[in-house]
């Protein structure tokens, strides 16, 4: 435990609080009501995957039971304290405008998961990882949609859509909702089903960080045996020269249901240096997953290093982006369509900026990609979640990775760069008027992306896209219902409605 860390009690009986960092008022009014397990840092210190434009809290509250979330909002609402809900503490939006007079409310020791007999659910809290669900499916012999992250929060990226490599069978995580246990902004616990209230159960599966806490939640799962439990996947390496054949392939490729794929610009785990590197994913056997991408495969990689593995590994080659710290300010486009010429013009744009700074030599472009089979269902029609962009079947993400905030200024540059070359090639909106010139060096001219129509994942987006490129069509509903159940804006870190 941090020095400055203290229990409760401890801290309000005989430590005292340093009034420059915590605001006491909001604790006197819950102080003989929290768990014991449950305790307050006033330094404010609070490590996230990214440290650019993060929160900086006058206090962060450790959660140990999950009933004091509703307490500590309620008597945070009432003293008009700030908060921001914090579980895996991965969103790297520049959105946040938390600073020393609000709090962070720490969920992430929220951890119990209980799957019913049969093995068709499960019930988990808020500080569940992507890592900690699946251990404990593979333990029940189940399987359960997850995101391709093991660090990540499964409620914190399913709130927003939930891209999953199963996604093209099962659906998007938030199809696999079944019930949620809810906080309102005044401090007001409440279970929200499709059937009870349905609508603000499709407010909060899309745009779930405006309308409520969710501490809780009941999530389909599916009974496989641990034998059966597997997939084909691995890292294959490409030499740079084959971008034009590889983007040609993915975008030519159908992904059917069992299939996903990331793509990657990246260090090469063999010697450092920039490479191009494919990561199949294919739900069956290996001979299936090479006739499925053998029009990527037959390219001719440098080294393939697939096999089939167990559902509790899946998500192993991406552990290395689970490490906290660092600046990562990440720009995303979401795509219908990639275009070879454009992908060769963000190659030179990650190799400039790979070669100007030592020490963002873990920037990477990622692109992951889906079967959009159990998700190409329009939010008129469905009308069942506000995700707006169900069709979507690639989402790239620049993402500069460096330690120094006087290189803020150039790899803000760079990730503005790359996602306007994707942006005009996207497949989603009208060509923009911006061109760049990818000989000329750093900085190079911001583009501006105002008016044209480009699609953001919003667990990806950068945090200065337009609300109608986050929200899509569901934009003007959800901004109705904001009013309603949030009309203070209470809950407003998150690319926030109003």
């Amino acid at each position: 435990m941090h020095v400055r860390q203290f229990l409760i009690g401890a801290t309000l009986f005989g430590l005292g609080l340093s009034q420059s960092n915590c605001t006491k008022s909001w604790i006197d009014l819950v102080k003989h009501t929290l768990s014991p397990g449950t305790s307050i840092d006033c330094t404010g210190e609070n490590q996230r995957w990214s440290d650019y434009a993060a929160p900086t809290p006058g206090a962060v509250v450790t959660v140990g039971d999950e009933s004091d979330v509703a307490k500590i909002i309620a008597a945070a609402g009432k003293t008009n304290t700030p908060f921001l809900i914090q579980s895996g503490a991965n969103g790297w939006a520049d959105t946040f405008t938390l600073n020393s007079r609000g709090i962070i409310i720490d969920i992430s020791n929220l951890k119990t998961i209980t799957f019913n007999a049969d093995k068709t659910q499960v019930t988990f809290q808020a500080g569940v990882t992507n890592e900690d669900l699946i251990n404990a499916a593979w333990d029940n012999n189940a399987r359960v949609s997850a995101s391709t992250c093991n660090c990540v929060s499964v409620l914190g990226a399913t709130l927003g859509g939930g891209l999953s490599r199963t996604q093209g069978v099962y659906g998007l995580n938030i199809d696999q909702l079944i019930s949620l246990s809810v906080v309102d902004a005044k401090g007001t616990t409440s279970t929200v089903t499709p059937q009870g209230n349905p609508e603000l159960w499709w407010a909060l599966t899309g745009a779930g960080a405006n309308f409520g806490v969710v501490t809780s939640a009941t999530y389909k799962s599916h009974p496989v045996p641990q034998a059966n439990n597997t997939a084909w996947t691995g890292l294959v390496l490409f030499d740079e020269s084959k971008i034009e054949e590889i983007v040609a392939a993915v975008d030519a490729l159908t992904l059917e249901p069992e299939m996903q794929m990331d793509l990657y610009f990246t260090a090469s785990p063999v010697d450092g240096l920039p490479t191009v590197i494919v990561l199949p994913f294919y739900l069956g056997t290996e001979e299936e997953g090479r006739e499925k991408f053998a029009s990527i495969l037959n390219i001719g990689p440098t080294l393939d290093g697939t096999a089939v593995i167990p559902y509790n590994t899946w998500n192993a080659a991406g552990d290395p982006f689970c490490t906290a710290g660092g600046r990562k300010p990440s720009y995303t486009v979401g795509l219908k369509t990639m275009e070879p010429a454009a992908w060769r013009n963000v190659w030179n744009e990650y190799t400039a900026f790979f070669n100007e700074y030592e020490e963002a030599n873990l920037t990477t472009i990622l692109t992951e990609c889906y079967s959009t089979a159990a998700t190409a269902v329009s939010v008129q029609d469905n009308g069942t979640s506000s995700y707006p962009f169900r069709d979507i079947k690639c989402y790239a993400i620049a993402i500069p990775w460096y330690t120094s905030p006087s290189i803020d200024s150039d790899a803000l540059q760079f990730g503005q760069n790359v996602r306007s070359y994707l942006v005009d090639s996207a497949g989603t909106s009208s060509p923009s008027s911006y061109v760049l010139n990818p000989t000329v060096p750093f900085p190079r001219t911001k583009p501006d992306l105002s008016t044209n129509s480009a699609y953001s994942y919003i667990n990806f987006a950068h945090g200065d896209e337009s609300l109608s490129q986050i929200y899509g069509s569901s934009l003007p509903k959800l901004q109705k219902l904001k009013k309603k159940y949030d009309p203070t804006r209470r809950l407003n870190q998150w690319f926030p409605l109003s």
